[in-house]
């Protein structure tokens, strides 16, 4: 069983962790400096992502959006609740083809150390639920 129960708890978790973010200090800006627009496509529940990390502020739009991204990744929501949790290697998903990435291997790797300081942010806004599923 998928750790989502539907399309709006990715949103919730796997969306709102970037708006959470936004508001930390040495956090959000250095997400906003990646200066990218990143699509995520999750799957098991379908559910797509595009977070905008420009100044002034980091933005997320949910669903299908018509803004083209710079880099589009794809992977189940579960292994993108494990990332953020920091206990899945997206490197490693790539090379498996557990996720696949469609433009600049460069900047999507840029990314990964960038979004470490987020792994704490993201376990306590799960934590509720995970009380709840306990």
């Amino acid at each position: 069983m998928s750790y989502f129960a539907d399309a709006s708890e990715v949103y919730e978790y796997l969306g709102g962790v970037f708006k959470q973010a936004d508001g930390v200090d040495g956090v959000g800006s250095t997400l906003r400096a990646a200066n990218i627009v990143l699509r995520l496509d999750y799957s098991a529940p379908d559910a797509s992502i595009t977070v905008v990390l420009k100044e002034p502020a980091i933005a997320v739009i949910e669903g299908d959006s018509e803004l083209t991204p710079d880099v589009r990744m794809s992977m189940s929501a579960d292994n993108g609740n494990k990332f953020w949790r920091g206990e899945y290697n997206v490197a490693v998903g790539l090379a498996k083809g557990q996720v696949k990435a469609k433009g600049p291997v460069s900047k999507i790797l840029k990314l990964i150390p960038a979004a470490k300081p987020v792994f704490p942010i993201y376990r306590d806004l799960v934590s509720v639920k995970d009380a709840e599923n306990a």
